[in-house]
C-alpha cells in the first residue's frame, strides 16, 4: 500500500537508540495524521540491532527491516531504502538521534506544496567538535563551487525527497554525500534548504572518521567527472590531449627553426639535447598522445554501455 511518507534509515550498531526513535517518528506522524512506513537499513551491525527491527516490525507493519550480510557503506544502504520505498516523500535521517523527527511535517509540505524536488537539512547550530566542524565548513565550500549546488550542509543525513528523484538516481561507493549532485545531474534542480536541528549524540559512538573527508573529495571529483562527461568522455580528454600536444608541438617547432637558422648562417648554437625547453615539449606531446588515447579508448567503453542511451524522461504526450 503507497503511503505518503517513507522514513529510510541506515544504521550500524545503534540497537540502543531504535526504540526511542521509531516511538518518535511514530508519535510525529500520528500528530499530524500522515500515513507512514519506516524503514531500517541493518549495514551490518554486531550487536542486537536486527533484533531490535524484528521486534518493531513483529508489532507494526508499518516498519521493514533490510538486513546486509556484512558493512557495506550508508550509500548502499540509503541505495537499497531508495528502491524498497513506497512514499510520495522520501525521508532519510541517521539512527543516532542526531536528526530530528521534529523536522517531517515541515519537509513533507516542502515537497509537496513548495514544489521542491529535494530538500536539504542544514545543520547550522552543530555539536560536533572543533575538529569535525571546520573540515566540514571546507568540504562544503568545495562543494558548492564545484556543483554550484548552493547549500549549506551537503552532508546532512536529514533529507526530504520527490519519489521521482530516488527511483532515477543510483546511490553508490561513498557518493551519499553528493545525492543533490546527483539529482541535479538526473535532472531534479529544484534543489532547496531547510534550516534543522541538530541533537546532541545520546548512545554510542560516531562510525566516521576524518578520512571521510580525503574520501569526499575524491569522491567530489567523480562525480562532477560522471555528470558532465560520463556519455561524452572524448570531449575533455581529447580536448586537453590535443592542446597539450598542440603546445608542445608549437615549442618543439620553434626549438627546430631556431637551430636551422643558426646553421642557415654558420652561427654555432646549442644542441637541441641541451635545451631544457626540448624536454618540456616532449612530455607535452607524449602526454597530449596518452591522454586523447584515453578519451579514445573511455569513448569507445561509453558507447558500448548497456546505458548508453538511458535517458530520464520526464514527460510523453
Amino acid at each position: 500500500m503507497e503511503k505518503q511518507v517513507s522514513v529510510v534509515i541506515p544504521l550500524l550498531n545503534e540497537a540502543e537508540s531504535l526504540p526511542e526513535l521509531f516511538n518518535w517518528i511514530k508519535k510525529i506522524v500520528n500528530e499530524h495524521q500522515l500515513s507512514c512506513e519506516v524503514i531500517f537499513i541493518d549495514d551490518g551491525s554486531t550487536d542486537n540491532s536486527w533484533d531490535i527491527i524484528t521486534e518493531l516490525a513483529t508489532i507494526n507493519d508499518n516498519v521493514h527491516g533490510i538486513k546486509f550480510r556484512r558493512n557495506y557503506g550508508k550509500s548502499a544502504a540509503l541505495n537499497i531504502g531508495f528502491q524498497k520505498a513506497l512514499g510520495d516523500v522520501v525521508i532519510t535521517m541517521d539512527a543516532d538521534l542526531q536528526d530530528s523527527p521534529e523536522e517531517i511535517p515541515d519537509l513533507f509540505k516542502m515537497i509537496t506544496e513548495d514544489g521542491y524536488d529535494l530538500v536539504s537539512g542544514w545543520k547550522k547550530k552543530r555539536y560536533d567538535p572543533i575538529s569535525k566542524t571546520i573540515p566540514t565548513k571546507l568540504f562544503n565550500w568545495a562543494t558548492r563551487k564545484m556543483t554550484g549546488i548552493h547549500l549549506h550542509d551537503f552532508n546532512c543525513g536529514l533529507k526530504a525527497y520527490r519519489k521521482d528523484v530516488v527511483k532515477n538516481i543510483e546511490v553508490y561507493g561513498e557518493m551519499h554525500r553528493y545525492i543533490p549532485a546527483i539529482a541535479k545531474w538526473a535532472g531534479f534542480r529544484n534543489i532547496g534548504e531547510k534550516v534543522v536541528q541538530h541533537q546532541e549524540r545520546k548512545y554510542g559512538v560516531t562510525k566516521f572518521g576524518l578520512e571521510r573527508f580525503i574520501n569526499g573529495f575524491l569522491d567530489l571529483l567523480s562525480i562532477n567527472f560522471v555528470g558532465k562527461f560520463g556519455k561524452r568522455p572524448m570531449h575533455l580528454f581529447g580536448l586537453i590531449g590535443t592542446l597539450m600536444f598542440a603546445m608542445g608541438f608549437i615549442m618543439a617547432a620553434y626549438i627546430g627553426a631556431e637551430k636551422l637558422y643558426h646553421l642557415s648562417i654558420s652561427q654555432k648554437s646549442r644542441l637541441v639535447t641541451d635545451i631544457p625547453q626540448f624536454y618540456i615539449a616532449l612530455v607535452s606531446m607524449i602526454m597530449g598522445v596518452q591522454l586523447f588515447l584515453a578519451g579514445f579508448l573511455a569513448e569507445l567503453v561509453s558507447r558500448n554501455s548497456p546505458n548508453r542511451n538511458n535517458y530520464k524522461i520526464e514527460a510523453e504526450l
